[in-house]
């Protein structure tokens, strides 16, 4: 779970990265979170995908999640 405080650490890092330059630890942490963000903003993608229904020309409603994703059927 990414917070807010880990977002304005973020962009503390790439800022002072842009500017003066990190540190071996700074570049370690940077790394850690923007790994962490990623795989967050993966996950709400993923999650928002597999509820996303569509309905066929016969008028059945297909849930993608279920037929494509992880979801399994209720």
């Amino acid at each position: 779970m990414i917070t807010e405080a880990d977002i304005k650490r973020i962009n503390e890092l790439y800022h002072k990265q842009k500017s003066v330059g990190l540190s071996d630890e700074e570049k370690v942490e940077q790394a850690k979170l923007r790994g962490a963000y990623i795989d967050a903003i993966k996950g709400n993608i993923r999650n928002q995908l597999n509820n996303i229904d569509i309905v066929d020309e016969n008028g059945n409603v297909e849930n993608l999640g279920e037929k494509y994703g992880n979801k399994s059927k209720s």
